[in-house]
């Protein structure tokens, strides 16, 4: 298990911290060629029709079957969360929406809910049981940030600073997600989203395994706070960013407002 770590009791993250990352997608099989080549993931059986993603035997997301042709092909960031009835109440309480009510995952994995922002971004609460949540993050092949892209930030930093002040801004908190406008990076007429980062050693070399396995580019290599980020699909349509992150001098860290 990764040493960065934060966990509640032992049993895993701090409240607000990002825990986990699931793929829905048409074709898992399609999604273990595909990620298998270009993060060197093996893959187990989970649940359902779910598998778990591995790196060096550990658990570092999943891939499950879109069962709604209706529902968009995407990654989904989970936020940890010791009681996701409680924080799903919270977050209608400040205008979001439950998308999904929590229910149990598995056979004793844990409790799983979707819910959205004021502005409608998707998002994943997780109440660990069995399953706590990333084996190992921040490491190449792994989930290293996520961002979101909202219309308007004041909205986005009153509503997650509150929902998860501790995380984000707590005496020892190493926030790694952010915020930033929609236009910044996508067309101004785009959704307000979530965007998972897996971090890569090189950007442009993993750009050219991206269209070497299907997938393509959506948005060239830019410069922000954290790294080197390029937003890619993979070839089943779901988008996700690569992130090559620069070496952080001793003592510094990545503020929460990101972009």
């Amino acid at each position: 298990m990764a040493e960065n770590r934060a966990s509640v009791n032992g049993t895993g993250y701090t409240e607000g911290v990002p825990c986990w990352v699931e793929a829905q997608l048409p074709d898992v099989a399609a999604g273990r060629r595909f990620y298998g080549d270009l993060f060197g993931w093996d893959f187990e059986e989970a649940y359902d029709s779910t598998v778990w993603a591995r790196l060096d035997g550990d658990r570092v997301a999943a891939l499950s079957r879109k069962t709604d042709g209706r529902m968009p092909t995407v990654w989904t960031v989970y936020f940890a969360t010791p009681d996701a009835a409680a924080l799903a109440g919270r977050i209608r309480a400040a205008g979001g929406q439950v998308v999904t009510p929590p229910g149990e995952v598995g056979a004793g994995l844990g409790a799983a809910a979707l819910v959205t922002d004021p502005e409608g971004a998707v998002f994943g609460l997780w109440q660990a049981r069995e399953h706590t949540g990333f084996g190992r993050r921040h490491e190449v092949g792994t989930f290293g940030w996520a961002e979101l892209y909202a219309r308007d930030t004041e909205v986005a930093n009153d509503f997650y600073g509150e929902l998860f002040h501790d995380a984000l801004f707590g005496p020892e908190a190493e926030p790694d997600f952010g915020r930033a406008a929609v236009g910044e990076v996508f067309p101004a007429m785009m959704p307000p989203h979530f965007v998972v980062h897996f971090r890569v050693a090189d950007c442009a070399e993993t750009l050219a395994a991206v269209n070497r396995l299907g997938g393509r580019v959506q948005v060239p290599p830019f410069e922000t706070s954290y790294g080197t980020v390029a937003v890619v699909t993979d070839n089943q349509g779901a988008s996700f960013a690569v992130l090559e992150r620069r070496v952080e001098p001793a003592g510094s860290r990545v503020e929460p407002a990101g972009g």
